[in-house]
């Protein structure tokens, strides 16, 4: 088991190191393009390793599927999301982005009770509390200066937590290159009603900005495949700590390339919000409760 631990987080370094990059790629893409124009290239990107997961006696009747209701519910809050964190990258400081996108374990916590009927006891009643305290620290809503954009995560969180939990129903009949598939189709469609608020162009201007627009899709799309490696050779609980490393990610990336130094609330909610992140993994794996991976991680 000692094996498998360390290559199951070593393949969630590699996960991280992927989504780092992807985010990085995105806040540099669309200071020039649209934002629906990179969701397009990311899905593109992710679409070419699906490709190969998918068994050949399945392409007959690719689409086939019980649930059409819930893949739509999955996609449609899987794209919402994913544009609402793409426009964070955009106009918050990427540091700051990354620590709110820290939450989503607790709106999927808070969700699961109303929408699964969860029964939550009172330590993780506080966990959320504690959560939520991180999230109005790094917001700062009192502010004079409060700035709209800080809305765009906590809906990224939100939207999230509705694709954790569908794809916990998905996944009792539905394969998982269904789901994904799905999903990818979903938001290449999407992207392309955003054509004409302008941004889109036919290829990208220069050879560098292609690199870039590839990097978002290539890097995320490794992401998501070290991410299921990772999960395959350990525990959830044991791997997913190693997931807040993106944030010493976001800080380097964000000083060194945009200048950009958190305010002393952004460090204070972050510590905040992965206590309250662990605090609710530790419970759940104490109460021996089904730890669902796609709670806790945050696909991009």
């Amino acid at each position: 088991m000692e094996n498998n631990i360390k290559v199951g987080a070593f393949f969630m370094l590699i996960s991280v190191t992927g989504f780092a990059l992807m985010d990085l790629a995105v806040k540099w893409t669309t200071e020039d393009y649209s934002i629906g124009y990179v969701v397009f290239w990311r899905m593109i990107g992710g679409l070419i390793p699906l490709v190969f997961t998918i068994p050949r006696d399945r392409w007959a009747h690719l689409l086939t599927t019980s649930k059409p209701g819930l893949h739509f519910i999955r996609s449609l809050a899987g794209t919402i999301a994913l544009f609402c964190v793409y426009a964070s990258l955009h106009f918050l400081p990427l540091a700051t982005t990354v620590s709110l996108t820290f939450a989503s374990p607790i709106f999927s916590t808070l969700l699961s009770i109303f929408i699964l009927g969860e029964i939550v006891g009172s330590r993780r009643w506080t966990a959320i509390a504690i959560g939520f305290v991180g999230v109005l620290v790094i917001v700062n809503p009192t502010s004079s200066g409060f700035n709209f954009y800080m809305i765009l995560p906590i809906l990224f969180c939100i939207f999230f937590s509705i694709v954790a939990i569908s794809i916990r129903k998905l996944s009792e009949t539905e394969p998982t290159y269904l789901i994904a598939l799905y999903f990818t189709i979903f938001g290449i469609i999407a992207s392309l009603f955003t054509i004409p608020f302008g941004g889109w162009y036919w290829w990208p201007v220069s050879l560098f900005d292609f690199s870039m627009l590839a990097l978002v899709g290539i890097s995320g799309g490794i992401g998501n495949l070290a991410l299921t490696q990772a999960y395959k050779n350990a525990e959830v609980s044991i791997v997913t700590p190693l997931k807040y490393l993106s944030l010493i990610y976001g800080i380097i990336f964000g000083y060194f390339i945009w200048n950009e130094i958190p305010a002393w609330n952004t460090y204070i909610g972050a510590f905040f919000i992965i206590v309250s992140s662990l605090t609710i993994l530790r419970r759940e794996k104490i109460l021996k409760k089904e730890i669902v991976p796609d709670k806790y991680v945050i696909r991009r």
